[in-house]
């Protein structure tokens, strides 16, 4: 769907927006950048400052936060969440609302070719590697070295698999 072609899309005017991307109803885009080719589902998420590649799908329900970067050809499951603070608080140290001052945004990279299956959580700073694949409903608090299968609670190295490129 061109972003033209419904009214249940949020895109900002300052959404860096590909070719070819195709959008379901219901998703809310603000600050971020969106690669040619890519598949976004309903009610998907993606902040300010979040980088998503070229060829990438994002399946429904997805919340995709400032900090993170999708590399291109990344799959992101149904209802995928990704964080980007390690000690999330509502207020600071005084009993006011946190603004951006109090808080620092902490990255999170997922390489090329890398798989997220669906109810998957990642915590923020780490990076999923190359063509890894990583279990639906799997919390994922450590790296994901290339070509690894990981899954559970917290996630663990399965198995590895043959390169594919």
């Amino acid at each position: 769907m061109n972003p033209s072609d419904s009214s249940n899309l949020r895109i900002a005017p300052d959404v860096r927006l590909g070719q070819n991307v195709l959008m379901a109803a219901f998703v809310n885009l603000y600050g971020c950048e969106i690669g040619d080719d890519v598949k976004i589902g309903t009610f998907v998420e993606i902040q300010k400052n979040a980088k998503i590649g070229r060829r990438c799908k994002i399946s429904s329900h997805t919340f995709i936060c400032e900090g993170v970067t999708l590399e291109d050809e990344v799959f992101v499951g149904h209802n995928v969440t990704f964080t980007n603070d390690r000690y999330p608080r509502a207020t600071n140290g005084d009993g006011q609302l946190q603004t951006q001052a109090d808080w620092q945004c902490i990255p999170t990279l997922v390489k090329r070719g890398a798989s997220i299956g669906s109810g998957a959580t990642l915590l923020c700073g780490i990076t999923v590697g190359r063509n890894a694949l990583v279990g639906a409903g799997s919390m994922v608090t450590k790296n994901v070295p290339d070509h690894a299968v990981v899954a559970g609670n917290p996630a663990r190295i399965v198995k590895f698999l043959k390169p594919q490129r």
